[in-house]
């Protein structure tokens, strides 16, 4: 094997840096003096011979032996330093093949997700367009089955009338008294008889209503915008004295034990605030939370930081299937409240300043009640809106204009309900 001095020195041949420089032992005698050049000046960056040292006044000059130690080593230095590099790039092209892989993984995921889920949505229109073609030829045989027992009816009925012409018309061509009882008869016959008129189906076609794909397909696109912003929460009692539990994850509420609270604290709406554990006061931030089950609950955000102290007792007692009109003073943009909530188990809510004491009470629309809910916050465009993700990302509301104050909380309030609140994590 080769001595660390022998590998630089193949380095510096194989580089030819010691033949740039004049630093070969095998180099040529000083064309002026004919002595071997056994020196080095540093400055003019040549070999030099004992007598040339004269014609270097004031220059640094050195032995070619040391020069080359001197360059030799600076090379080790380099080389250590760039094989660094070359490693360092090695493990940089790794984590880069490793990072392409893991997004071509992704990406393939996310695709076969899109594919199924388009899939899905076309299996559901299939049904639904045979539950439709079903039920149109069910209607068919309905009504052809009554048009045919109408038709029967009418030509028995004809039949019936042409038989009756002809015995009328036999008896006027008779004249003998014998036959006059026949010809009363008759008349009597075709007296009393009378064309009764079959039921005749409906005209009226139930014409299906298409649903408004496009509607839906730009719902379906506008929740996966906002999802983009989702955000990792947890929760959080504000209060010391609190009726809510808390889960050890921090990602689900339960009101405490009602009967003993109402004994110390009768309806203490602050006793029921949960907050995020993350604020906001820039950019935009969305999450989501399960309220399956819950027959009342308050969700949106809070902004006005300096309000957070738990009053003494409101005097109301806390029963979500009654109706506090007074209660509801406190949750309005007045008072750094944007929420939505629900009561009296199918009675959705959203709470909008007025010029009363009483915050505007809006009634909302669901026709698909959410199990799940989904709060947008856009600070900077000053709006909060709500999505029922259950309902395929649909709005429930949104408060425009929003006057942030100062850093926005997400709010939780599960109410006096025992079904716990949960908050779902990113993309579950």
């Amino acid at each position: 094997m080769w001595s660390h001095q022998q590998q630089r020195s193949d380095l510096c041949e194989q580089h030819g840096l010691c033949e740039q420089h004049g630093l070969c032992e095998q180099h040529d005698l000083c064309e002026q003096h004919g002595e071997n050049r056994h020196l080095f000046c540093k400055e003019d960056g040549k070999a030099i011979c004992s007598l040339c040292v004269q014609e270097h006044p004031g220059h640094q000059i050195s032995l070619v032996e040391e020069v080359v130690k001197e360059c030799q080593e600076k090379l080790q230095v380099a080389v250590d330093r760039l094989m660094k590099e070359e490693q360092e790039a090695e493990r940089l092209e790794a984590v880069i093949n490793e990072e392409r892989d893991t997004w071509k993984s992704r990406m393939q995921t996310e695709r076969e997700r899109i594919r199924e889920g388009f899939e899905e949505m076309r299996d559901v229109v299939d049904k639904e367009e045979k539950r439709e073609l079903q039920k149109l030829d069910d209607n068919e045989v309905h009504v052809l089955d009554n048009l045919k027992v109408a038709k029967d009816q009418v030509v028995q009925q004809r039949q019936y009338t042409r038989e009756l012409i002809s015995d009328l018309q036999r008896h006027m061509c008779e004249s003998s008294m014998d036959r006059l009882q026949d010809m009363i008869n008759a008349i009597r016959r075709s007296e009393i008889w009378t064309l009764k008129k079959p039921k005749i189906v409906s005209k009226k076609l139930s014409t299906f209503r298409f649903p408004d794909l496009n509607g839906m397909l730009q719902v379906f696109k506008e929740l996966a915008e906002v999802q983009n912003y989702w955000v990792d929460l947890t929760l959080n009692p504000f209060n010391d004295v609190s009726n809510v539990v808390v889960s050890e994850d921090q990602r689900q509420v339960t009101v405490g034990n009602d009967i003993m609270f109402r004994n110390v604290y009768p309806c203490n709406f602050y006793a029921f605030d949960v907050w995020g554990s993350q604020n906001f006061s820039s950019g935009k931030c969305y999450w989501e939370v399960d309220v399956s089950g819950k027959i009342a609950w308050i969700l949106g955000v809070y902004s006005k930081t300096s309000n957070l102290n738990r009053k003494k007792s409101s005097g109301f007692v806390f029963n979500p299937q009654t109706n506090y009109s007074n209660a509801y003073s406190r949750f309005r943009p007045e008072n750094g409240f944007w929420v939505v909530g629900l009561q009296n188990e199918s009675e959705y809510n959203a709470f909008e300043d007025s010029s009363t004491s009483d915050p505007k009470v809006l009634t909302l629309s669901m026709f698909v009640p959410p199990r799940r809910v989904g709060v947008f916050l856009d600070y900077e465009a000053s709006t909060v809106s709500f999505f029922n993700v259950t309902n395929h990302g649909s709005l429930i509301y949104k408060f425009s204009k929003c006057h942030f104050s100062h850093t926005v909380y997400p709010y939780f309030n599960p109410w006096n309900c025992p079904v716990p609140m949960k908050l779902c994590p990113p993309s579950s």
